[in-house]
Parts: C-alpha cells; structure tokens; sequence
C-alpha cells in the first residue's frame, strides 16, 4: 500500500530537522524535504544529503532568489514599507513566496498535508498558512509545535541528539537565524531580553560590526527604471544581482543592522537582531529618487497607505484583496520613478551625493530666486491671503 506523502517546509535548522522523524513516527507518512532557494547562502547538496539522512523520501530545491527579489522584496522597497516605522520586513516578505512553492510541489506530489516548523509563538505560522490558503484553502496544514510535547529549543537539542539528526545548533549558543536574500534574523539565546547587552561581533553574518568598518568612504551609485533597480556603479544586473552586489558593498560599511523590540502578530513582544544592508540601501537610494520625481500630494500618499501594506505583508497578507490594490497603487507611482541616485557609505551612513533623472520635477528656474515665465514673487500675495483668512477670522472673534 503507497504511504500518504506530507510536503515540509524544511530549512536544514533545527526545528525542521527533528520534524522529519517525528512526522514519520506520528504520521507513517513518506516525507518531502522543500527548501527554497530565496537567496540564502547553502550548500544544496548537503542540505538534501541531511534532509535524506534525516529520514526524507524525496528533496526540492526552487530556485527562486530573482523571483523573490523582483516580486516580492522591489514592491515593498517601492512601497518603503517598514513595520512600526523601522523593520523591512525580510523574513514577512520570503513567506507568502515560500508557501507558494510549497502548495505547487504539493499538488505535483499529490500530497495530503504541508507542514512548517514554526513555533506557536511566532509570526510565521500565521503567514506560511494564510499563504498556503490563498492556493490551496483545502489542503491539511501540520504544525508539529502546536501538538508535540518538545516545549523548548534546548527540548528539540535533546530530541534531535536522540534521533541522531545532526544539527549545528547549541544550548549554549542557541540562536535562532533565518537567511534569505533580503536579511538575516537573530532571535533566542541571550539576545531575548532587552536587559542584554549583545556582542555585535559575535552575531552579526553579513554586516561588519562599525567597529570593523573600514576607514575610508565609499560611493555607490544604483540605477532604477520605473521603480526598479537595475544597474550598480553602471553594470545592469538581475534583480538577485542587485540585492546580493549591495549587500556585499553595504554590509562591508555596518550598514542595516537594526537590534529592536517589536509586536509580534499574536500580541507579545520580541527582541530581534537584523542585517539588512542591500534593502536598506535601496529603499534609501529609492526615496532619494522619488523626493526628485513625485509629487507632494502622491508622496504624502505614499507615506499614509506604506504604513497599512506594511502590517498587511507583517501579518501575513499578501495575497490579499487589500494588498494586491495597494500594490497596484503602489506600481502606477513608479511609472515616472527612473534615474540614478549616488550614496557615500561610511561607518553604518548613507550620505546623499547625488540623484539625477529625466524626470525630475525640480526645475532650477522656478526653483531659484529669481524671476521666471511660470512664477511671479507677486503670485505669493493672493495665495497667503486665501491661506490666512480662516486664521484672520478667528483672531477677530477672539478666538485666538
């Protein structure tokens, strides 16, 4: 009799190396092994090996680093979407993409189930699902945290020791790390508790801590059209070239390192530790870009409407209704958005150097001081008097 088959999302990590055993043991189900490529680094070959040897029937790899980075990670630069103000949201935007794969390799397995290995503390669970739902909303999902009896990271150690899963992880250094193309997150261990302080050095991947910066500045400069990046210091390149070429120029200057506390999903804070400098470096260049090229009214749009598509991608929304009509907003914005913008890099800065387009609305004789065919200094009169007649009233009534 052919066993029912349950599609992972499997990473290589912990968690997602002790679930294939206890799948197995729970389910007496074949496993399929999926990790998708988003642009993380890895050895793929030993990532399959150790999804077989930890007991996978079958391994997929995706490779789907430039489709993260053109249809995923570019929209929410577009977008400067930033949770709360401050996150950019690398690890929200690889789910829903993620999940995407997971449903397609599903369906090619005929398999029964998917399941991920996230807690049921975190924010994942809720966008790997919501994800899964938007295609295939009949499919069972597993989420072996929400059932097992494994109750901490030091309990999975102990597990995975048992089955003789060999994993990388430690109880004394014990840190969660999701890598994708976008960022890398630290979580767990002592970087938990706001009370501590973290040795940058020790934790930090792809980013030089400031005090390992070097000495001298550097110059990037990136081109965009409409919107999008596709060329560095003038050589064009794929949108997963863009990302990893600035990752490489930020990181090496201590650039989008971000050490914060946010408000998960389901309502608890968190202490996170997270390396973003190619995003950060692009959503700066791409700001400096529309400051040049958009209007004042579409601006302040823009600002209002970033604040909702960032806690809709947060919360696990993409595909959704609300989402996709604020990403068409979003892409009729950037119809003018092209040009190239120059930025200093030093010790974690981004200094503004230049930003030049063919769009541009700023003209340099309506700009300037003097007289011009479209501006008369005489113009101003009427305009503040119509803006001060309200003010003017009420200081007559006594009202201020």
């Amino acid at each position: 009799m052919t066993k029912e088959k349950i599609v992972l999302a499997y990473s290589g990590g912990l968690d997602t190396s002790i679930t294939i055993p206890w799948l197995k043991e729970n389910y007496d189900s074949e496993i399929i092994a999926v990790c998708v490529d988003v642009g993380q680094v890895e050895d793929w070959e030993e990532v399959e090996k150790k999804a077989l040897l930890s007991g996978a029937s079958k391994f997929y790899c995706p490779h789907a680093a430039d489709e993260f980075a053109k249809e995923y990670i570019f929209p929410a630069v577009s977008a400067h979407a930033k949770y709360q103000g401050t996150y950019l949201l690398g690890t929200a935007l690889a789910r829903p993409l993620i999940a995407k794969k997971l449903v397609e390799i599903a369906h090619l397995e005929n398999a029964v189930a998917i399941c991920h290995g996230c807690t049921g503390k975190g924010n994942d669970q809720v966008r790997f699902e919501m994800g899964i739902a938007a295609f295939d909303s009949e499919i069972k999902v597993i989420a072996p945290w929400r059932q097992w009896d494994i109750k901490s990271r030091e309990d999975a150690i102990d597990y995975a020791i048992q089955k003789g899963i060999p994993i990388t992880s430690t109880k004394e250094k014990i840190y969660s790390e999701d890598e994708n193309l976008m960022h890398i997150s630290h979580e767990g261990g002592d970087i938990e508790s706001p009370a501590n302080f973290v040795n940058y050095e020790s934790v930090l991947k792809i980013t030089n801590a400031l005090e390992n910066t070097p000495d001298e500045a550097e110059f990037v400069s990136i081109t965009f059209e409409k919107g999008l990046a596709v060329a560095v210091n003038g050589l064009k390149m794929e949108p997963s070239e863009v990302l990893s070429t600035l990752n490489h120029l930020s990181g090496k200057h201590g650039i989008g390192v971000l050490d914060w506390i946010e408000d998960r999903a389901i309502g608890m804070k968190s202490r996170g530790i997270y390396e973003t400098p190619g995003g950060a470096l692009l959503m700066e260049a791409h700001a400096r870009l529309e400051s040049l090229t958009l209007t004042k009214e579409t601006i302040k749009l823009k600002q209002m409407i970033s604040t909702e598509y960032a806690e809709l991608v947060y919360n696990g929304q993409w595909y959704s209704q609300a989402n996709l009509a604020i990403k068409a907003f979003m892409d009729k914005t950037q119809e003018c958005v092209n040009g190239e913008v120059q930025l200093k890099l030093y010790k974690g800065n981004m200094l503004p150097y230049s930003v030049t387009s063919p769009n541009q609305l700023f003209d340099e004789d309506v700009s300037g001081f003097g007289e011009d065919d479209l501006f008369s200094h005489h113009d101003a009169r009427g305009y503040i008097n119509v803006m001060t007649l309200p003010t003017k009233i009420q200081q007559r009534k006594g009202m201020i």
